[in-house]
């Protein structure tokens, strides 16, 4: 038996950082995502030798514990660990399982796109596949959220781990005791076409922690700083306008909305930006684009590029030449996570 899984990456449109806590709990806080052709992977071969073997080939990790119920977060993969002394502590009566298993990624970690929590649901998923875990979508998210920033204590919001379990275009609304509602978006046809014809994105060739640059804007907000403060309030309005802008296909208010959106972005951590992020901004507007974000938590990893699609193919071709990073089309996905047996 051999059961595989894997959960979508996520773009984030507009409102990205208003899922953090203490803003969210505090004022509320509201995210456009959609998720994209671009997925996690798990693959779980149940053994009966007692051990645990974790594969990463993308990150170049393999580890091997003999079968215990509880595993170290401090000896690589903590992700992998957690999910696992979660999976037996909660559903298994901390019995420990044997089992080999090979996950990777589409992106790397630190790219902006939700990795880690894609990882975690991705992992979860494989395990609920085998163990027949009867949860659902928002307690699967929960589950992910809890695992990340409570378990592991990694710093972060909200938004990704509902993003890879639901799937689709959501407007998601944050609110304080960890209320979440996920609102899914029914986009015509044409105007779905429309935007993922304008949209690249483009790695800019490096990753970045984004808990260091969640745990900053944590204490601008925290220390109630003004303009940190109204980026945060800035944020929502724009991920409201983008809402709107989508559902009725008016193109050039995504533009204005998105650009506008990174400025606030910007205003909320001064880590968020950097001179070659800068750089890499200007140059794609010279070759076609008309606004440009950071997604994720900023810093680098991917930037989302909104063009006209008569200049996609040069504004491609622009930025490879560059030979920093890779430049791509990119393709909205309907389906969240995803797991399968095979016998």
């Amino acid at each position: 038996m051999i059961i595989r899984s894997k959960a979508p990456l996520r773009l984030g449109l507009a409102g990205g950082g208003t899922d953090v806590s203490p803003f969210c709990d505090k004022y509320g806080g509201i995210v456009l995502n959609a998720t994209i052709d671009m997925y996690s992977y798990c693959t779980i071969e149940p053994t009966d030798d007692n051990k645990i073997e974790f594969i990463s080939p993308d990150r170049k990790e393999h580890l091997c514990f003999d079968s215990k119920s509880k595993l170290p977060i401090d000896k690589g993969l903590p992700l992998h660990c957690g999910v696992y002394n979660r999976i037996v502590h909660d559903f298994n009566d901390n019995k420990p399982l044997s089992f080999k298993m090979t996950s990777y990624s589409d992106a790397p970690a630190g790219s902006g796109l939700g990795t880690s929590s894609t990882m975690v649901v991705t992992l979860l998923k494989a395990y609920m596949e085998w163990l027949n875990l009867p949860l659902g979508e928002y307690d699967v998210a929960k589950l992910a959220y809890d695992i990340e920033r409570i378990d592991l204590k990694l710093a972060g919001g909200k938004q990704d781990q509902y993003a890879a379990t639901f799937g689709g275009l959501n407007y998601m609304e944050f609110s304080g005791n960890n209320n979440v509602i996920v609102n899914p978006l029914r986009l015509k046809k044409w105007i779905k076409n429309e935007i993922e014809n304008s949209l690249v994105i483009y790695f800019t060739g490096k990753s970045r922690d984004s808990g260091k640059i969640i745990e900053e804007q944590i204490k601008s907000v925290s220390s109630s700083k003004s303009n940190s403060l109204d980026g945060m309030f800035s944020l929502k309005e724009q991920a409201k306008k983008m809402k709107e802008a989508i559902l009725t296909g008016n193109f050039e208010a995504i533009a204005e909305a998105l650009k506008k959106g990174w400025e606030a972005k910007k205003q909320t951590s001064a880590v968020i930006s950097n001179p070659s992020i800068e750089k890499t901004y200007d140059f794609a507007l010279k070759h076609g684009a008309k606004a440009c974000k950071i997604s994720g938590a900023g810093g680098g990893g991917f930037m989302m590029i909104w063009c006209e699609p008569t200049r996609r193919y040069e504004l491609i071709e622009a930025l490879n030449s560059l030979d920093v990073g890779e430049a791509k089309s990119v393709m909205f996905v309907e389906n969240g996570m995803q797991a399968w047996t095979i016998y």
